[in-house]
């Protein structure tokens, strides 16, 4: 038997046994058309993320990031659930997974039917007003700001994984931004959280609280190169709950993990679906 099989016969043993939370990355999009910021699909993003203290203080910046974005909606809008989401979404059904928290803003684990999902970054399906604060649907702002920008269009060859596009200054430089709808003058800003901004409190806490339940913890698709995600790891490691990575390429998390697969997503996860969901009997609801 060789390692790779040994090692995802060890990952079916422990998704087995349930009591697993999932937390997911950039990578388990990867295959619905989404690149990531460092994996293997991201090596050709040509510009850095807008920051939050950028995209507040500077009105030039948030008009190139409302342009970019405006292109780059309609690619992430059309993005569907991969065979990874899908199995995941299964796992949960099989009663075997406690909570699913990802760092994605793509809103694919529900579109897949999964439930409950803790949205750890926010939802890029939603804006909020910075001012009132009140949501709105980014289908909405699209209507606005495509009348607001009557024959803006460009050739989008790819989007990058933040939602935007590369376009050129000039093209930026005729756009036109909207403000809130609801109060009248509020900043708009998708319901993410930027680089540099925090995440809600709240929010943590029950993350931390499903990882601290949790008998062991599935990371997905995420290099755990920033804290925002590697702290539940950590948090994991602590406690003496098993880690489990399957991911392409290395992660900062290798080395506190029981099991690392190196491995494509969508395939992966679809056989550890099949083999483990077919053994469980769903918990009656």
């Amino acid at each position: 038997m060789d390692a790779v099989t040994e090692t995802f016969d060890a990952l079916t043993r422990l998704v087995g046994a349930g009591d697993v939370v999932v937390l997911s990355g950039a990578g388990l999009s990867t295959e619905s058309g989404i690149p990531d910021y460092r994996g293997p699909s991201g090596a050709a993003r040509r510009h850095t993320p807008m920051t939050f203290q950028a995209f507040t203080r500077d009105a030039d910046a948030r008009r190139r990031y409302w342009a970019r974005s405006h292109l780059g909606w309609r690619l992430i809008a059309r993005a569907a659930p991969n065979d990874g989401h899908r199995a995941v979404a299964r796992l949960q059904r099989a009663g075997l997974l406690d909570g699913i928290i990802t760092q994605n803003v793509d809103g694919l684990h529900t579109e897949a039917g999964a439930a409950g999902v803790i949205e750890l970054h926010g939802r890029l399906d939603e804006v909020t007003c910075l001012d009132c604060g009140n949501l709105t649907s980014r289908d909405e702002l699209d209507r606005r700001l495509t009348e607001a920008n009557p024959g803006f269009d460009a050739h989008v060859a790819h989007v990058n994984p933040d939602g935007d596009v590369d376009l050129p200054d000039e093209a930026v430089a005729r756009f036109r931004t909207v403000d809130c709808g609801i109060c009248g003058g509020g900043m708009l800003k998708p319901d993410v959280v930027f680089f540099g901004e925090t995440v809600p409190a709240p929010r943590v806490a029950d993350c931390f609280a499903l990882v601290e339940r949790a008998r062991a913890l599935l990371v997905l698709g995420s290099s755990l190169t920033v804290m925002s995600g590697r702290r539940f790891v950590l948090r994991a490691a602590k406690l003496g709950i098993p880690v489990a990575i399957v991911n392409q390429g290395p992660t900062r998390g290798d080395g506190h993990a029981t099991l690392t697969l190196d491995a494509p997503l969508g395939a992966t996860l679809t056989a550890l679906a099949d083999r483990v969901a077919a053994e469980t009997v769903p918990a009656a609801v």
